[in-house]
């Protein structure tokens, strides 16, 4: 009995002070000992060290706003480290629900970077008048491996931060007017369209969504190849198909600005360069209807040379991260040196409505993604080839939003409508099937000399669909030609049956 005291007391003790040690932890945790040992145990080392000091003005000797200091507000009301001071402003941001910290005066905050510890303080340069200065502190052993690189990474942060919170704005240019200063006027961005809500084919969103990301990585890539950092790309098929709604998205998918040209208020070709002049970095400029442009034969203030110096001439290169998209309704009569790489890098087709897209939209609007009328609306598109656009479409879906069975219904009866009406018969219709089959064809991803082009539709079935087309109008041919043998009172039947 005695041997086994003798062997626990040692480890009863040993207990016993774990259990002290960590009660005492829990009681400094959560009172400001531990905060004042820390203090202390830092001040103390601070001894050992030669440390320099750097600082940031709020305003410069001329009293304009430094903009470095601005960005060190941004990149420190990022850092978890600002929390933790004895004390932090709370100020509302410019969204909605936005809370931003700023360190009060007199206090520091830490931070690290490659290894070496830095600190920041907020402090007044000027009595009086509320201008202050960040102080920036660090070993001078560390200046010289840490200083540079460190305030290249809060330019960065901060730039990323204020990209993603910043307000999208519209810009419109205006008549050209000797009494204004600036052609352009803005207005907020407030369109809802984003790439999850676009209806479109999923590889395809996602070939767009990786393109957009690797462009805004690539800076020093175009740089090393002798590019202008910028990228351009043509939205084309039939109205209501979803181009500008797409190129609401990829506005909000980049955080860009938008500048929409409005060619008809543009006075010539130099005017038209100088509204390219007046836009800013980080934006999407946007044409609308440009084959309209292109094929419109009447005389034009703005030249086609103008226009395609606009888009990869020496003036296009004032300004880099700038996104160009063209939308136009065919591209197939267009002279195809306009089209060219370098010009217009990816092109992107939106065909009508596929039963893919249609089965979008009913789980969209109407909350339905199976049905047993969905085999019917997919047998009329299969083989009577889509007739409406996904505008037509969503709007039948929205006037009958209450009732998916008479949503649907509709839809089949319009889309047989269509075809009965002879939107499909005759030759010149298969002739504009056959085009848009072309189209899809070189719409394929290809790397040859016509860059990127990305499409929603595969052609691997034109002659299929053609052969359909053929019988079609075959059929309403034969149809028409019957009833005009029959009789009067066969001829009503028909037209009843019909």
């Amino acid at each position: 009995m005695f041997m086994i005291m003798n062997l626990s007391s040692p480890i009863l003790a040993l207990f016993i002070t774990i259990v002290v040690v960590f009660l005492v932890i829990r009681f400094l945790a959560k009172t400001s000992v531990l905060h004042i040992l820390v203090r202390c145990w830092r001040s103390f080392e601070d001894k050992f060290y030669v440390y320099q000091t750097f600082k940031v003005p709020q305003f410069n000797d001329l009293f304009l706003e430094n903009q470095l200091y601005r960005k060190v507000s941004t990149y420190l009301a990022s850092l978890p480290a600002i929390e933790d001071s004895d004390f932090t402003n709370l100020f509302s941001g410019s969204k909605a629900n936005d809370i931003i910290l700023h360190l009060d005066k007199n206090q520091e905050i830490h931070d690290s970077f490659l290894g070496a510890r830095v600190r920041w303080s907020n402090e007044k340069y000027c009595e009086g008048n509320g201008k202050r200065t960040l102080v920036l502190k660090l070993r001078k052993k560390d200046k010289r491996m840490v200083l540079r690189p460190y305030l290249q990474h809060i330019l960065s942060v901060a730039d990323q931060i204020e990209q993603k919170s910043k307000e999208i704005k519209l810009f419109m240019n205006l008549e050209k007017n000797p009494c204004e200063n600036g052609r352009w006027r803005s207005v907020p961005f407030t369109h809802p369209a984003t790439m999850d809500t676009m209806i479109m084919d999923g590889d395809l969103k996602n070939k767009v969504k990786a393109d957009l990301e690797l462009f805004l990585k690539s800076k020093q890539y175009y740089h090393r190849l002798g590019h202008v950092w910028k990228r351009s790309y043509l939205l084309y098929g039939a109205s209501g198909t979803g181009k500008s709604s797409f190129v609401a998205a990829m506005a909000r998918f980049l955080n860009f600005d938008v500048y929409d040209i409005n060619i008809s208020k543009v006075s010539d070709d130099s005017d038209l360069k100088m509204l390219l002049l007046q836009t800013t970095s980080r934006s999407m400029i946007v044409i609308e209807d440009f084959d309209r442009f292109l094929m419109t034969e009447k005389s034009r203030d703005v030249s086609l040379s103008g226009v395609l110096n606009f888009m990869d001439g020496i003036v296009s290169c004032c300004g880099e991260e700038r996104v160009m998209v063209f939308t136009m309704n065919c591209k197939d009569q267009i002279d195809q040196s306009v089209l060219r790489p370098g010009r217009v890098d990816v092109h992107i087709q939106f065909p009508l409505c596929n039963f893919s897209a249609f089965k979008s939209l009913a789980n969209n609007y109407l909350g339905v993604k199976e049905h047993k009328l969905f085999s019917q609306v997919e047998e009329i598109l299969h083989y009577g080839g889509s007739s409406l656009s996904p505008a037509e479409m969503g709007e039948i879906m929205i006037s009958n939003r209450n009732s998916p069975s008479r949503a649907l219904k509709s839809v089949i009866s319009a889309l047989q409508s269509q075809i009965n009406s002879g939107d499909l018969r005759g030759p010149g219709k298969v002739e504009q099937r056959m085009t848009a089959n072309r189209s899809a064809r070189s719409s394929r991803d290809e790397t040859g000399e016509t860059g990127g082009v990305f499409s929603q539709e595969s052609s691997v079935h034109a002659v299929k669909e053609f052969k359909t087309l053929y019988g079609l109008w075959r059929m309403g041919s034969r149809r028409k030609e019957s009833m005009d043998l029959s009789s009067p009172a066969e001829k009503e039947d028909s037209q009843k049956a019909a």
